[in-house]
């Protein structure tokens, strides 16, 4: 598929993955440490959760951030007519490498190795919005 949709809606169906791993996670993890659904009405209150629940629900945060920048871009340069070789190659980098980015951090949650997947991704972003700025401006 020829089109910057294929990307985002990938991102989008990842994201809904995590959204599903988190809930996996988390829902045991509660039960485990006796909290109720109530108890987490404030932020921090789940602070005390085993790793895992935390890095899933911490990986959603994060696919509910910066890629919304990733969405507003790819979907702007589709409807400008501008989704070429090159906007296709950085928007499928940019998710392959968000991807990459959650699976470290739902796992081994190598901080370093996530900042240089994230960064990478970033760059990737980057790319995709001067390319467009300068066609446009």
């Amino acid at each position: 598929m020829n089109t910057l949709i294929a990307p985002v809606m990938a991102l989008v169906a990842w994201s809904l993955v995590i959204w599903l791993w988190m809930y996996v996670r988390r829902i045991p993890a509660m039960s485990k440490a006796g909290v109720k659904p109530q108890d987490a009405a404030f932020p921090g209150s789940l602070d005390i959760l085993p790793a895992g629940a935390r890095q899933a629900a911490d990986n959603y945060n994060h696919l509910m951030e910066q890629p919304t920048i990733f969405y507003a871009a790819a979907l702007a340069i589709s409807v400008a007519g501008h989704g070429d070789g090159l906007a296709m190659k950085l928007a499928w980098a940019y998710v392959i490498l968000r991807v990459l980015h959650s699976l470290v951090q739902i796992s081994v949650n190598i901080v370093n190795l996530r900042f240089l997947l994230f960064a990478s991704s970033t760059i990737a972003l980057a790319w995709m919005v001067v390319r467009e700025c300068m066609r446009i401006f």
